[in-house]
């Protein structure tokens, strides 16, 4: 009997195990397929051009708001965005994979992965390789990625283009600067949609504060919260939100870059 009590025991824990793991990996995948989802798989008509130089000298910094593409993670797999893809810098940190297509002469094959983070502005004097002027879609790609597509002498080319889900290692990244009355966010590194819908930031004597987007993806308010251990619920274009608590301690300062641990 002692025996049999013991298998019975043994099957029943394995079941209760079971149980308890199924609906937390369901969830896990569920969140990935969500967000897979939300940035879409559709294939869409577009033009590439380059800027820059090899070592991608020219394509730091950017209206974007982001500073040394290379501290930050992004290297050189980045392009800036024409007006109609920018969407005022809510494309900000939004992923695409982009192939070269109808262009035998000039495309290699294969296909790249890149990370909005520039503009690339309209230019209205001009009456022929208007590129970047609405409505069209348009990436003016790291001359070392458009490398890995197309052939130099090309300058610009056909492409087809889709959303893809950003694939960051570490956590997203926040980075403070304004001044005493004017608190701006930086946050970079964001995987998942990549791009930011909605931020907000916590004291440890506030609420949850809605911030505005600056320019780029610059966030701002103007509550004083010097002084004060902050935290932010950050949402993505997908509609994803996630809460990174206690990211920046009491004695923070201007300048500085706190790591969110988590991502999405």
């Amino acid at each position: 009997m002692k025996l049999l009590e013991k298998m019975i025991y043994l099957e029943f824990l394995m079941i209760t195990m079971a149980m308890w793991l199924v609906p937390m990996s369901y969830g896990q995948v569920a969140d990935v397929r969500d967000q897979a989802r939300s940035v879409g798989t559709a294939w869409s008509d577009a033009r590439a051009t380059f800027y820059g130089d090899i070592h991608g000298g020219g394509t730091q910094q950017g209206a974007c708001g982001y500073g040394n593409l290379f501290k930050q993670g992004y290297g050189l797999a980045t392009a800036a965005l024409s007006t109609a893809l920018f969407n005022n810098g809510y494309t900000c940190g939004a992923c695409f994979e982009i192939m070269c297509t109808n262009d035998p002469q000039w495309c290699l094959p294969g296909s790249i992965k890149i990370t909005a983070t520039n503009f690339c502005p309209s230019n209205y004097t001009k009456n022929k390789d208007i590129w970047c002027n609405p409505p069209q879609k348009h990436f003016d790609l790291s001359l070392p990625m458009f490398l890995k597509i197309a052939k130099y002498r090309a300058g610009v080319v056909p492409v087809k283009y889709r959303r893809v889900p950003c694939m960051k290692m570490g956590g997203v990244k926040f980075e403070t600067s304004g001044n005493k009355y004017f608190l701006l966010i930086l946050p970079y590194n964001v995987g998942g949609a990549g791009d930011i819908k909605y931020i907000q930031v916590k004291g440890n004597k506030t609420g949850w504060i809605t911030m505005t987007k600056n320019w780029g993806q610059h966030w701002t308010t103007s509550v004083v919260l010097i002084g004060q251990g902050l935290s932010f619920r950050v949402t993505t274009s997908a509609g994803i939100t996630k809460d990174f608590i206690n990211v920046v301690p009491k004695n923070w300062g201007f300048g500085q870059t706190f790591d969110g641990r988590i991502n999405f």
